[in-house]
């Protein structure tokens, strides 16, 4: 058995900086139940998954309220290409809003990232298949958030209602 592993560096496609989920599952029931899940939380939500299955005919499984968004999940699926991964683009709804019931998805092992930042993924390829390591989401600090900020932070999450 080798031991060699290449490094890959995905940027994830995301023209129109739409909020994004990526994550780790484990069974194929995961397209079903994450689908399911996102409905029941924001009925009429526009959405688009993809699952890349890691055994059997190891396809990339894909459902969705939006083909556009389908689409788009697929195309980053099959660009990272790890196995038990998922990736879900949302139109109009936030992950503050649905990360509860992703969560609970009993085949959902972790999530990556949830954001409508620039991510990049870090994949790690060895014989075996591919696996995420990580991810790079948006942009590193700039400085510590003086007084001014804060007091910007917290008029910013009153004025969209997440505070009182």
């Amino acid at each position: 058995m080798s031991t060699q592993i290449d490094l890959r560096l995905v940027t994830i496609e995301n023209p129109d900086e739409l909020n994004l989920i990526l994550g780790q599952s484990h069974f194929i029931k995961t397209v079903e139940d994450l689908h399911e899940a996102l409905v029941t939380a924001i009925p009429g939500i526009q959405f688009g998954l993809a699952f890349c299955e890691a055994s059997g005919p190891c396809l990339i499984r894909r459902s969705g309220t939006n083909e556009e968004l389908e689409a788009l999940a697929v195309r980053n699926a099959e660009a990272i290409g790890a196995g038990h991964s998922f990736i879900v683009f949302l139109q109009d709804a936030f992950p503050i809003n649905v990360m509860g019931a992703v969560k609970r998805v009993p085949e959902v092992c972790r999530i990556f990232c949830a954001t409508a930042n620039p991510v990049q993924v870090v994949v790690a390829e060895t014989e075996a298949g591919r696996g995420i390591l990580g991810v790079i989401d948006g942009s590193s600090p700039m400085g510590v958030e003086n007084a001014d900020d804060i007091a910007c932070r917290k008029k910013f999450l009153r004025s969209i209602g997440y505070k009182r």
